[in-house]
């Protein structure tokens, strides 16, 4: 797969994914426009969300409602690292959530495509042609 990624004006960076493009900015103190997220909080994001679409699919499966289900993503910024060093996912349940499914919906959530990318990553090159 090879996707172009777009230098627009100001600090705005885009791709197109598939059928999507997707905009970043940098907020206004960075001197963007905050018109768009940054590309870390992308990323930020693309954990939390891939954990609740592992959670989300756990229910459907099941036939159980995720209603009332509220996924808390904790982020640690470490100062003297000047760099994430913990993200810690926390799925709070509705009481009637079955007692015998709240582990398996943690190992679901454990289980995203995302988290085993971050697990083991991917050698990342760059270079000019």
């Amino acid at each position: 797969m090879t996707y172009e990624v777009i230098l627009e004006g100001g600090k705005k960076v885009s791709m197109i994914l598939h059928n999507h493009k997707v905009v970043t900015d940098q907020p206004a103190k960075a001197g963007g426009e905050d018109s768009a997220p940054a590309p870390f909080d992308l990323f930020l994001a693309s954990i939390g969300t891939c954990a609740g679409y592992y959670v989300k699919a756990f229910c459907d499966q099941r036939g159980i409602p995720s209603e009332g289900i509220r996924i808390l993503q904790h982020v640690n910024y470490n100062l003297d690292q000047r760099r994430v060093d913990r993200i810690d996912i926390e799925i709070k349940l509705p009481p009637e959530f079955p007692d015998k499914y709240k582990e398996a919906v943690v190992q679901a959530a454990a289980s995203c495509a995302v988290k085993k990318h971050l697990a083991v990553p991917p050698e990342i090159e760059v270079f000019t042609s």
